[in-house]
């Protein structure tokens, strides 16, 4: 049943118009924004949650950081632990190579994605809307990841500003 629904769901969405194609994402970490654009303007925005130290840029695995830089969008997750999931390229050359010089991960499983599969919405509705609950990922409700998943093709650049 959860299935069907979903599937109704992804398919409810319209397609965006050919002259409002999404060709970037920018997330504006210390106002909590997500952008969907095209080019220089803003076509959609959302209201994020971080990890619980999302001051600054992701140095190793465990820190609650969400990386600062240029990424594109590498993959999705239809079944992933959340609800949707769509997969940042952290992390690139750069910061394998500055995790290598202080010997340590640089971690990895950066995603935009949804509520956790486990915890119930109207729970999640309250934490969402006044923490940042997770690990260093970038998170939206579920109907919103929906919505980005059907918008974002894989290899959309991302910009994840401070």
């Amino acid at each position: 049943m959860k299935k069907l629904i979903l599937a109704l769901l992804l398919t409810a969405f319209p397609a965006l118009a050919a002259e409002q194609t999404i060709d970037n994402i920018v997330v504006e970490k210390s106002a909590r924004k997500l952008y969907l654009r095209q080019k220089d303007k803003n076509i959609k925005e959302y209201t994020i949650r971080l990890g619980p130290n999302p001051t600054g840029h992701k140095q190793q695995e465990g820190d609650g950081k969400t990386p600062e830089g240029k990424y594109i969008i590498s993959g999705r997750n239809p079944k992933s632990a959340y609800h949707l999931s769509l997969r940042v390229s952290y992390p690139n050359a750069a910061d394998k190579s500055r995790a290598a010089l202080k010997k340590v991960s640089p971690g990895s499983d950066i995603m935009i994605h949804g509520y956790p599969n486990y915890a119930p919405n109207t729970l999640f509705d309250v934490i969402h809307k006044n923490y940042d609950w997770t690990a260093g990922c970038i998170a939206v409700t579920d109907k919103e990841i929906e919505e980005i998943w059907q918008l974002v093709p894989n290899g959309t650049p991302i910009e994840i500003k401070p």
